[in-house]
Order: C-alpha cells, then structure tokens, then sequence
C-alpha cells in the first residue's frame, strides 16, 4: 500500500448540483468550503452502528426513493434524501437546498466521483459500514471527507492503523496529516519513531523524505533506535540518494546525531572519514564539538559520560527494563531496579509496601507488571501482586492455588474478572521450570520433579487444551529461563544436577528436529531472568553456585 498525496490530490470544493432535466440548468458550486472540524479518525472513539435492515431493503428494491445521484461515469443511483442527509451535512445543505433560501429542494444532483465509491458512501449510510480495502482507502478516505461521511473516515482511519507497517507508514503518516487526520496522524508518527530501524531497511519512501521531514524525526527525543549509529547510517542514506541537491542539509542532520553515543573507533573511521565530510569545510566546523568531546573521553579511559552534555543525552528509552525483588545477601529483597538501554544504566527504588520475595514470577500484560508467588526465606506464596509503572502503585489481586507439593497443575488468571482458574494439567510435575509463549502456544521446559532435573519439554495448545511433549533438550535443567525470540524458544543456563550453566540451546517449532547449542554466555547461572530489549536477549542475575550475577546481553 502506497499513498502519494503530491499527485493525487482532490478537490475540496463542492461538487456541482443537477436538476431535473425538464426544469433548471446543472448549477456549479465553485466555492471553496473551509471546514475546521474536531479529527474524528481516532478509532477508540468509533462504534459499530446498527441501522435498521428495511432501510438497505428498500435501497435495494428501488422503493419509496425520493432522489438521484449522479456519478462522474453518469451513472444514476436512486437514493432516499432523508436516509443520505442523515450521514451527511454535506448532502443535507445540497438536498435542502441551504444555500439559496426559498428555491425548491433537489430532488437530483450531481457529484463528481466514481460511482464505485459512492456506492460505498451509500453501504455506510444505510447499513453503518461499507468495505475498506488496500485498493480502495486511498481515495475513498478523502471522498468521505469532502462529503463529510464521519463514519466512513473512521473506518478508513481504523483500516489504515491496523495496516500500518515499515514499508507503508511514512505514506500513510503523510496522507493522515494532509487529510487532517490528527489522530491516525499522531499514531503514524509513533509507530514511526517505535520502528524506525526496520522503517530505514524496507521502506522505499524513506529517501523520498523532505529535509524538514527526516530532520524531525531524526531529533525526536523518543526516536527508537539501538544505538547512535543508526542516525547517522539515516543522515548518510539520505543524502548520497541525491547527493548533489543534499549535502547541504549535512551540517543540520549530522547535529541531529548524538555522538556521545558512538564509539571513538566508530566517529574516526566511519564518520569523519566519509567523503562529503572529508571535502567540506563548513562540515567538518560543525563536528568540531564532537571531535573534542570524543578526544577528551578517550584520553581519560574508565570516564563515563556526562548524560547532561546535549552530544551524551540519551534519547527517551522505548522500553525500560524491570528488575523487581529477588535474592540478595542472604535473603529475600523488595528492591525495584530499572535499567535505561539508552543510558546504559541502573535506577534503584525501594518500595516499603512490597514483601520481599525471591523465586516468584514476573510477566507483563497491557503495560501492567505481574509479580505471582515466591518465597520470603520461610514462606511460599500464592498471591498476587500488579505494579502500575505509570502510577507508581501496587495493588493485590486474586491469590492463586495455594500448593505444598510440586505440581503439574496450571491456572489461568483474567484480569479483568480478576478471577484464577484450573485448566489442563501438565504431563509432568515441575518447579523451577520455565515457560514462555511463542506462536499463540505456551511451551514449559526443564525444572526438578524432586528426584531428578529434567530435560523435558512440553506445548500448550490453548484451541485443544491439551498439553504435548516436544523433543527433550540435550541438557537437564533446573531453573533455566526459556525465552521467545525471532520465532525460536531459547532455553538458557540452570542446574543440570551437579552444576550451574552457561550453556543454551534453540529450538525452532516450525522446522521441529533437535534443540541445538548456542553460544555460551559468559558466566554459569541459574534461577535469573531474561527479557527482550532492542532486539537483544538480557539475561539479569541468577546464582553461579557461589555468588549472585550481574546483567549479560545477547
């Protein structure tokens, strides 16, 4: 799906009006209408409208119609005014006539739009929606705008949201902004800074982008991108596009960099060092800043950064990491840590009213933090406590089954019934098992039975509620940390029984086969966590049999 609002641009203005042909010549309204209306498109504000059935019968059977439409292929379409001018302000003014006082009532106008689309204007106004399509969006949004369809907008705001990906949405954010669509509009350009490094590799327009265009998004604070040098893999892309008409945008877009975040070894070779830079004064003045911040920090190994200098201030982080509880100096903690993948470092908060607790769960779901059992050196827990980070708040929820044994037991929680569950039990009993989701199915691997550690592994097929067993991993392991990534489970580190590991494996359901080995970690661990960041594995804590662990990514 691509949109370009350069060439096709339609007319605001109203469309001309045809009277019977045995009473007056079709008139036409050249006027301009300026229309300023509150942004309708946010989806969240549109609800599916029920209209009654006889009206599209009688649409359909040619009965008890009151008007004509003519389309811009003259095609009639026999319409009832009074269904039309209630979707409609647009069609209403023409209908009765509102701009000239004390003439008759059309009874048959003409409009210049397919009739392809004003059919699909009409299967809104008399059954409350119509068929949106990649085909058809582009041009059906702005006929509804100019007739001032607010439902037809709306769908077509919805449509474009859902479909909003790499390749299309700098064309959708441009065509959302020129219809003055404020809310699609504003979603666009966050779904562009969350993914502007797969936005760089697919999509075709991003070259296309004026110089205002690229330098806004390449200053936003809230930009998502991994590193630094990804911006200035932006800057260099754009310009060497149309080198001859852009290097002069260079010096505005390479101050959009921020190179406190960019290796010395990376600013030497690769930035000084491209060409346009090399042969350009003017350029090379305004990295001076950068060369002396770079020469300074490199002089003094083992300095960090100060993140207040404009060229070290980390950009607004687009996820944040959190390290909640856990084992520490012998006992259980309430600490809250957060890390900052932007800053690269760690926040500590203590919070007086969470229990400290160490083995328990953590899961997130609709941006809520869920802590789920536990131990606190003499107690195991069933309840449940949710931390909104927003509002900085715990709250409890619904304990669940209160075990004394290890079981192969499973529950499922519904937030908003705030109620526990029994479903399915598993094939095998486990603790220190972990488990992660992948493809709309839940796999559970490894943990100890109280006998022996396992190696087993099994599936979660939520539509036959039933569990399976897969291929077994090739080490046993008790509290090793599955994790879900680029459509592969990782299983890492644990107890195989005599010692911690470093090791992990990969299995990839799709192809089934064997887990295969990968690379090592550095440090052996066991009972720690893993989280997805920046399209990175973080592995965080744990135990090596002798101390306590620090953060690892992959």
């Amino acid at each position: 799906m691509e949109f370009n609002t350069k060439h096709r641009k339609l007319s605001k203005t109203k469309n001309s009006v045809r009277a019977p042909s045995s009473a007056k010549p079709r008139l036409t309204k050249k006027k301009t209408i300026v229309r300023k209306r509150k942004c309708v498109c946010l989806p969240e504000n549109y609800s599916v409208v029920e209209f009654p059935s006889i009206w599209n019968e009688l649409r359909q059977n040619g009965q008890l119609c009151d008007g004509t439409i003519v389309c811009r292929d003259m095609k009639s379409i026999r319409v009832h005014r009074a269904i039309l001018s209630a979707v409609s302000p647009y069609f209403k003014a023409i209908f009765i006539n509102s701009l000239r006082k004390g003439e008759p009532e059309e009874k048959e106008i003409f409009v210049d739009v397919p009739s392809y689309y004003m059919n699909l204007i009409l299967d809104y106004a008399y059954t409350g929606t119509c068929i949106v399509t990649a085909e058809n969006v582009e041009y059906l949004l702005p006929y509804a705008d100019q007739f001032d369809v607010v439902g037809v907008i709306q769908l077509c705001c919805q449509y474009l949201l859902q479909e909003l990906r790499p390749h299309n949405c700098l064309g959708i954010f441009k065509f959302a902004r020129y219809y003055f669509c404020g809310e699609l509009e504003k979603k666009g350009k966050l779904y562009i800074r969350q993914n502007f490094s797969r936005i760089l590799k697919e999509c075709n327009e991003f070259k296309s982008l004026t110089f205002d265009e690229l330098e806004d998004i390449l200053r936003d604070d809230e930009l998502n991108v991994r590193n630094e040098e990804i911006v200035f893999q932006a800057v260099k892309t754009w310009v060497e596009y149309d080198i001859e008409n852009r290097k002069r945008y260079i010096p505005s877009l390479l101050s959009c960099v921020r190179f406190g975040h960019i290796s010395y070894k990376y600013f030497k070779s690769k930035i000084l060092q491209w060409q346009p830079v090399v042969d350009d004064s003017n350029t090379q003045e305004a990295l001076y800043p950068a060369v002396v911040f770079h020469t300074l920090l490199d002089s003094r190994p083992g300095t960090e950064a100060d993140l207040n200098d404009p060229l070290a201030r980390p950009r607004i982080p687009y996820e944040i990491l959190f390290a909640v509880g856990g084992w520490s100096a012998g006992s259980p903690t309430s600490f809250v840590e957060t890390y900052d993948t932007r800053a690269d470092r760690w926040f500590l908060s203590i919070h007086m009213d969470l229990t400290p607790r160490a083995y328990h769960g953590l899961c997130t779901l609709n941006n809520l933090i869920y802590m789920i059992g536990g131990f606190d050196g003499s107690d195991h827990f069933n309840t449940v406590r949710c931390y909104d980070p927003v509002a900085n708040t715990w709250h409890e929820r619904a304990c669940g089954y209160n075990g004394r044994t290890r079981m192969s037991s499973v529950e499922r929680y519904y937030p908003d019934k705030n109620q526990w569950e029994m479903t399915t039990p598993m094939n095998k009993q486990r603790s220190d098992a972990s488990a992660a989701s992948l493809s709309g199915k839940i796999y559970i691997v490894g943990g100890f039975n109280g006998q022996e550690v396992l190696s087993s592994a099994e599936v979660f097929d939520a539509d036959t509620k039933q569990w399976s067993f897969i291929r077994s991993m090739l080490s046993p392991r008790s509290g090793v940390s599955l994790i879900a990534y680029r459509d592969c489970l990782y299983a890492l580190g644990g107890f195989n029984g005599y010692s911690r590991l470093n090791t992990g494996e990969r299995f990839n359901p799709s192809r089934g086969g064997d887990w295969q080995e990968v690379t090592e970690m550095f440090s052996a661990r066991s009972n720690f966590a893993t989280v997805l960041l920046d399209d990175m594995i973080f592995v965080i804590g744990g135990f090596n049999g002798n101390r306590h662990n620090l953060l690892l990514r992959f």
